[in-house]
């Protein structure tokens, strides 16, 4: 099955070329199927590339899938043009009467910043209250885990000492949960952040568990019982040179960036890279979605019900 995007936007041919099943919406609307709606909360600046790294993984799987972009209403972004938000992507304003089968909440390069000044913080918690009726199952990623993991469960976010920066590997810590089938016991995810939620914070929560973590990245897959909410602290959507491109970004300004871990073949960039992630992330997303849709009733309207 596809996934079902905007025509015309731009991940539609990027994934075309990719040999990856996608089909714009005037196509699915003959199909006599209710695909699963799911929609993107994208907050990153390079949203083009967020957007195709999601969509691909979404792509991967016999389900259909159709997507909503949703950007921030309160915040002007500096990277995106407007006309490219206002022709793709919809705010929370205008999706906050539908309900969605799934939702993933991205990252954001705002992690310095106390959750309560990042000037977009009352839409997103607006957004986070409101998929608590109105959505099956949140995949919250990185900064967006962090912060949902601050507004439902007050767990802050610790700055390290240094920048995690890096493909580290992971224990599978629950074999059992539907997320987590097929994979094996030792796995690796890219991590590019600051600030990091603290392990023994998580475990303070009855209601969390965590689901994969690493000693050097702390716990990376956590979600609750139900697994109605999913916090990874990973990037397991990353392409194969996104932290080449980061680290060369880094660079270029100057910055004091370490070489990332386990990611050039022998920790050298002039040996290229080593891709040690993508099979686990597919399989994720693949679970993912197939609880998803094991899960979610056909009518939307009986979300609601589920939470009472």
């Amino acid at each position: 099955m596809p996934i079902i995007v905007p025509k015309g936007l731009p991940a539609y041919d990027i994934l075309r070329d990719e040999n990856v099943f996608v089909m714009h919406h005037l196509r699915a609307e003959t199909q006599d199927i209710r695909p699963l709606e799911i929609a993107i909360v994208n907050l990153m600046p390079t949203k083009e590339v967020t957007e195709t790294q999601l969509i691909r993984l979404l792509a991967n799987t016999p389900l259909q899938v159709n997507v909503k972009l949703l950007t921030m209403d309160s915040h002007e972004s500096k990277n995106t043009e407007k006309e490219y938000l206002q022709t793709f992507y919809n705010t929370y304003e205008q999706i906050k009467n539908r309900r969605f089968d799934a939702m993933i909440i991205t990252g954001a390069p705002v992690e310095f910043l106390p959750y309560e000044d990042v000037d977009y913080w009352k839409e997103l918690t607006d957004i986070m209250e409101y998929t608590k009726d109105n959505v099956f199952s949140v995949l919250h990623i990185c900064w967006g885990a962090q912060a949902a993991l601050y507004y439902h469960y007050g767990i802050n976010k610790h700055v390290l000492p240094k920048k995690l920066f890096g493909v580290y590997p992971h224990k599978l810590k629950d074999s059992k949960s539907e997320l987590m089938r097929g994979f094996d016991e030792v796995f690796y995810v890219p991590h590019s952040r600051h600030t990091q939620v603290l392990t023994e914070d998580i475990l303070k929560v009855p209601e969390l568990d965590i689901l994969a973590e690493s000693d050097i990245a702390g716990a990376h897959m956590v979600a609750t019982k139900d697994k109605r909410m999913i916090f990874a602290q990973g990037h397991a959507e990353y392409d194969k040179e996104t932290l080449r491109l980061e680290y060369e970004r880094d660079l270029k300004k100057g910055l004091d960036i370490d070489v990332p871990e386990n990611y050039f073949v022998d920790d050298d960039p002039a040996k290229g890279i080593m891709v040690r992630w993508r099979g686990h992330a597919n399989l994720f997303f693949a679970n993912w979605l197939n609880f998803v849709y094991q899960e979610t009733p056909y009518d939307l309207n009986e979300l609601d019900k589920m939470r009472k």
